[in-house]
């Protein structure tokens, strides 16, 4: 049985999920491996590109959540996993996987990620990456413009028709499981939080 701890962190698209981990994983070192929940996306490999773009990308059940469950389970036991991953320009989980070992701090993020209770079971410490929506949009914004070659009117169509809707009805409920919440968009002190999340991290790994 591997000792290892689990850190999940959660958040609205593009509340700053992403640059917390990474922060994380620069102040951790080798000692971090993260897994992002999005590599669980689905396969529709029976449907066409026109249907894929369709679907909604924001509702639980768009991940298969119940095989992060069981790599994390896996990881626990000491064994490697075979990660998904997930190719945006094709709406489609592809054909190949990233090989992840067990690591000393393994850190899942995702939007979800806290709105599955089996997979919240799974966490040592729960976090939420707290922002306000005009932030959050205008980030998506810019984000999938230049990283996904989506257009603006692509993009607000989204936000409008599934990312606000299911925001409200389950990424901000699953802020109540939350460990810690962690301010965003310009509130609070950014560092300080980071700090106060290392020395809890580190504190939880030596116990």
């Amino acid at each position: 049985m591997a000792d290892i701890l689990v850190v999940g962190i959660a958040g609205g698209t593009a509340s700053g999920k992403t640059t917390l981990t990474r922060q994380l994983a620069s102040r951790l070192g080798k000692d971090v491996t993260v897994i992002e929940h999005d590599s669980y996306y689905r396969a529709y490999h029976e449907l066409s590109f026109e249907e894929r773009t369709k679907l909604n990308y924001d509702h639980p059940d768009i991940y298969e959540t119940e095989l992060l469950v069981e790599h994390l389970t896996a990881l626990r036991r000491g064994e490697t996993v075979e990660v998904p991953v997930y190719d945006y320009s094709i709406y489609d989980r592809s054909d190949k996987t990233v090989t992840v070992a067990p690591a000393p701090v393994v850190v899942v993020e995702g939007i979800l990620i806290l709105a599955d209770a089996a997979l919240r079971e799974q966490m040592d410490i729960k976090i939420f990456v707290d922002a306000e929506a005009d932030v959050r949009i205008l980030r998506r914004a810019l984000r999938d413009g230049r990283e996904r070659g989506r257009s603006l009117e692509s993009v607000a169509a989204q936000y409008l028709a599934t990312v606000k809707p299911m925001h409200e009805a389950f990424v901000e409920p699953s802020k109540r499981y939350a460990d810690i919440i962690v301010p965003s968009g310009g509130a609070g002190n950014p560092d300080m939080a980071l700090d106060m999340l290392v020395g809890l991290i580190d504190a939880r790994s030596r116990a």
